[in-house]
């Protein structure tokens, strides 16, 4: 059923499911199957789970490319590999990629262990300066960003990159995995394909790993072909998993929305903190960007303690309803340290370079209430604070 016009919360729901039949289900049934009957004719598309065109995972490319305002989309095993299959589709060995320095650690590693084994090359830039353009080559055939950035939250203006990415011939992709397409559409601002990580917002349970790419049909295409190879497909209980997640996207992001503003109102009063990330607040360097380009600020917020690593560690003990935990966008806050998770591949030095200072940890705000939150991570101040005064006493 078409459902373009309708608002993104209903889309979310609704878009590309079939008609209404009397005896029908109203939830889509999971297809665990491998294969499929073949047109005897020989005319028909082969479909076969491998081939990731099952009715699961057909459905939620059909739904994912409404949101995002998109001719196709490709769903497969995470976000991981559809950040693999979105570069192979577009380079070649001999081909150079210009990327945010401020990206996520897991596709760095991409970039430099894995793409420059294949003979691509990649220049880290600082895509929040117009320096970035300095790095560009004749043989730069991609510029990759990422925003809202992992860990610090930084926000892009992708326009004016986009047009001078374009000017050069080069293709845009943006991993848009922290704003989820309720807080930003990186193809309405120039991305030619834009990525998540579907194991966060779009799941939004901790219960299914997944990625997506969003796009034009033949940019799309393209990574359709190079996922057929790879095999990086989804599998359809994972599909329907992720289906049922996305219904709820757009009421979980008002919560999240709510609960990262009032947590980051009050962690910038509390004494013990040095700073806070997030793009809500004034203080963040990309604030008046952020209320221009999202709908919403999300549910991420960055918290550096004075104390440095031995707060952190001291508060991450203390913490009862917050869990210590990797990943994020699910429906229970979870906080991270990301010198040991995303970022753990980098020297201190490296890391603080980049605003990643030993104290800094990332916390991914759920759904619970706000009160509870504050209560919980108040107590683990006081008990972090505790611990430290034993200890220099001892």
């Amino acid at each position: 059923m078409e459902h373009s016009s309708d608002g993104l919360g209903t889309r979310a729901i609704h878009a590309g499911e079939a008609a209404p039949r009397t005896g029908g289900p109203v939830v889509s049934p999971i297809y665990p199957t491998t294969t499929f009957y073949s047109d005897p004719s020989g005319q028909g598309e082969v479909l076969y789970t491998r081939y990731g065109n099952g009715p699961n995972g057909r459905l939620l490319e059909g739904r994912i490319a409404s949101l995002e305002g998109a001719e196709d989309a490709l769903l497969v095993s995470s976000g991981m590999a559809a950040m693999a299959m979105a570069l192979l589709s577009v380079l070649k060995a001999g081909d150079h990629v210009l990327a945010t320095d401020a990206i996520y650690g897991g596709t760095r590693a991409l970039l430099g262990d894995e793409l420059s084994r294949l003979g691509i090359a990649t220049t880290f830039v600082d895509l929040f300066s117009d320096d970035w353009k300095h790095g560009l080559r004749p043989n730069t055939k991609v510029v990759l960003g990422e925003t809202p950035s992992n860990p610090l939250l930084r926000i892009l203006d992708l326009r004016p990159i986009a047009e001078a990415a374009h000017a050069h011939g080069a293709a845009v992709i943006v991993d848009a995995t922290f704003a989820s397409p309720v807080h930003y559409r990186a193809l309405e601002h120039g991305a030619d394909i834009v990525m998540h990580s579907a194991t966060k917002y779009l799941g939004g349970h901790s219960d299914v790993t997944a990625g997506v790419l969003a796009g034009s049909a033949a940019r799309i295409g393209e990574a359709r072909k190079r996922a057929r190879i790879w095999g990086p497909a989804l599998d359809p209980h994972a599909a329907w998993l992720l289906e049922r997640g996305i219904k709820t996207l757009s009421v979980r992001m008002e919560r999240h929305n709510r609960n990262g503003m009032e947590i980051a109102r009050w962690a910038e009063t509390r004494p013990e903190v040095a700073r806070v990330f997030y793009p809500g607040l004034p203080s963040h360097p990309d604030h008046e960007t952020a209320r221009r380009v999202l709908d919403g600020f999300g549910g991420m917020v960055g918290i550096e303690l004075r104390g440095g690593a031995a707060a952190a560690d001291r508060f991450v003990r203390a913490l009862r309803l917050a869990k210590l935990a990797p990943s994020l966008g699910g429906v229970e806050t979870l906080v991270s340290e990301p010198r040991f998770t995303s970022h753990a591949a980098m020297t201190p030095d490296q890391r603080a370079a980049g605003g990643i200072r030993d104290g800094f940890m990332r916390v991914s705000l759920g759904i619970e209430d706000a009160a509870d939150l504050i209560a919980d991570f108040d107590q683990a101040l006081r008990a972090a604070a505790g611990d430290e005064q034993r200890e220099a006493a001892d």
